[in-house]
C-alpha cells in the first residue's frame, strides 16, 4: 500500500512537473522593467486581472495599466491591446483598463479592447488571429510571464515581456503562484491539442483605429 502511495505521488509530481518545465523553457526570456531596453513592437498585449466590486482595479491590474502607459509613452509600442474578461455585464476588466488609460492621456484610437480574453491562451490566440498582431510586448507580473510568453509564441507572435511588478503583493501572489502551476499544465494541453479560443470573430487589424474594437 505504501509503495502504491509513493508511486502515485511520484506520478502526480511528474504530471505537474514536466508541463511546468516545458512551459517555462518555452517562455523563458530576459524580462525587464526598463522601457528603454524593450524592443519596439506593434502593440503591448496587456493581460487582464481582477477588478473589485466597486469597479476599481486590483493592485496587479493597476500595475499592469501603469506599465502599459510607460511603454506607450516611451514609444516602445504603437498600440495597446487590452485583453481580459468581460463575460458579465457588471464585470469588465478591459473597460476598467481603458478608462484609466484614457484618463492618463493615451489617445483613444491607439487603445484596442479584447473583451473575450478569458484566459492567457485566448488572449494570445485572439491577438494574432483577430487583431492581426505580429509583434507584441506582453505586460504582466513576473510570476505569470513565462506562461504568457509561451502562449504568445505558440500563437505565432514575436513576443518579449515587460514586468509590471511595482509592489509586494503578499498573500495574493503566493496563492497565484500555486494556481500558476496548474495553469501551466492546462496551457501545455491547449498547445498540444491546438485549442481554439472560446470566441474568434471578424478581424480588427491592430494597425487601424482602436475605437472600432470597443463594442
Amino acid at each position: 500500500m505504501k509503495r502504491l502511495v509513493v508511486v502515485g505521488v511520484a506520478c502526480g509530481l511528474l504530471l505537474v512537473g514536466v508541463p511546468n518545465l516545458l512551459v517555462w523553457l518555452g517562455g523563458r526570456s530576459p524580462v525587464t522593467q526598463d522601457p528603454a531596453r524593450v524592443p519596439h513592437a506593434q502593440a503591448a498585449l496587456v493581460l487582464g486581472a481582477q477588478v473589485m466590486p466597486n469597479g476599481a482595479p486590483s493592485s496587479m491590474l493597476s500595475d499592469r495599466i501603469t506599465a502599459a502607459a510607460e511603454l506607450y509613452k516611451a514609444g516602445r509600442v504603437d498600440k495597446l491591446l487590452l485583453s481580459g474578461d468581460h463575460s458579465r455585464v457588471k464585470y469588465d476588466e478591459v473597460g476598467t483598463m481603458r478608462r484609466i488609460l484614457l484618463a492618463q492621456g493615451i489617445p483613444a484610437e491607439d487603445i484596442f479592447t479584447d473583451h473575450a480574453g478569458f484566459d492567457t491562451w485566448d488572449s494570445a490566440q485572439r491577438a494574432r488571429r483577430v487583431f492581426d498582431v505580429s509583434s507584441a510586448v506582453v505586460v504582466t507580473q513576473r510570476f505569470h510571464m513565462a506562461r504568457a510568453l509561451y502562449d504568445a509564441r505558440r500563437a505565432g507572435l514575436h513576443a518579449t515581456g515587460y514586468a509590471a511588478d511595482r509592489r509586494d503583493y503578499g498573500r495574493v501572489l503566493r496563492r497565484l503562484q500555486v494556481r500558476e502551476a496548474a495553469a501551466r499544465v492546462k496551457t501545455l494541453g491547449d498547445a498540444v491539442t491546438g485549442a481554439d479560443p472560446h470566441f474568434l470573430g471578424p478581424t480588427i487589424p491592430i494597425t487601424g483605429d482602436g475605437r472600432t474594437s470597443w463594442g
